[in-house]
């Protein structure tokens, strides 16, 4: 049985139960584009044996962003070339096996395979974009701004009409933001919405959604992120550490209007204040007016 879906011509999605990852798999005529590769050398050797139901051309990879669960499998595809941006691989070289260490300690059930799983960062990068010729068929890699993480890219299929975006979109679950720039993340969104027209947009999780689904997440990320800026300037002038904890009763008036489970919630919105008080550092990638960039303290 392929369990592989075609969304459009030669492009093609996979999910597996495992923090309902979905990746991605682009063909060409030389050469088959795989987004992303799990989580550990021993799902990316499953991924490999699934890719046989799509083709058997070579594979050329790229890593949406840094994450374990979409780069700790990295070494089971080379020699083939790893894309990404060049944050992805700074983050993996300066951070990836303390991140590694702390996914085996909370996740033992599979903590002996993460630790058994190079650290391989993208060999091949870049800063804004890049084209990847598979052979008769151009996929676009862009970074469109800071949202999920500093280095998200999204992977463009002009001619199906397709965006593989990444943690930038979540389907059946609130986005993450453990390393987010929740005030940046809405431009980037609108962005996205911009290069993808009214096509398909796959998530790195869940579910192929439509440009209303990511319209909607980003309403709900801005609620967010402006809650935050408007805060800001009250709690510097009580003495709010933005480095700490977001204020309970804020948490809870958010989760509350976006259904976000609160723990969630408490976690953007610390990184939202943090990033309002100019603790995150300046966005890399101006977006319009309202959106990106850090007040100062």
């Amino acid at each position: 049985m392929n369990p592989w879906r075609e969304i459009a011509d030669r492009v093609f999605i996979r999910r597996f139960a495992f923090f309902d990852q979905t990746i991605g798999a682009v063909v060409g005529r030389d050469r088959v584009l795989v987004i992303d590769t799990r989580s550990t050398l021993v799902q990316a050797r499953e991924l490999l044996d699934d890719l046989r139901h799509v083709s058997a051309l070579p594979h050329v990879v790229l890593n949406t962003h840094a994450h374990f669960d979409h780069v700790l499998g990295n070494a089971a595809f080379r020699p083939c070339e790893i894309w990404g941006e060049d944050g992805c691989a700074r983050f993996m070289r300066e951070l990836g096996l303390e991140r590694r260490a702390e996914m085996a300690a909370e996740m033992p059930e599979i903590g002996a395979d993460l630790l058994a799983s190079p650290v391989d960062p993208p060999d091949r990068t870049f800063a804004r974009e890049a084209a990847l010729d598979l052979g008769g068929r151009r996929v676009d890699l862009r970074f469109l701004g800071r949202g999920h993480t500093d280095h998200d890219v999204v992977a463009l299929v002009p001619d199906a009409g397709v965006v593989f975006a990444g943690d930038l979109v979540e389907e059946g679950a609130p986005p993450s933001f453990g390393d987010a720039f929740p005030l940046d993340w809405p431009a980037t969104l609108g962005q996205l919405l911009d290069a993808s027209g009214e096509g398909l947009v796959v998530p790195g999780h869940g579910e192929v959604v439509d440009r209303d689904f990511v319209a909607a997440q980003l309403a709900d990320i801005v609620f967010l992120a402006e809650m935050a800026r408007r805060q800001w300037p009250d709690l510097r002038a009580a003495g709010h550490d933005p480095a700490g904890p977001a204020p309970e009763y804020i948490a809870t008036d958010v989760a509350r209007h976006l259904g976000w489970p609160l723990d969630l919630v408490r976690e953007g919105l610390a990184r939202a204040i943090a990033q309002a008080a100019g603790r995150l550092g300046v966005p890399t990638v101006p977006g319009p007016p309202g959106y990106g960039g850090a007040a100062p303290i």
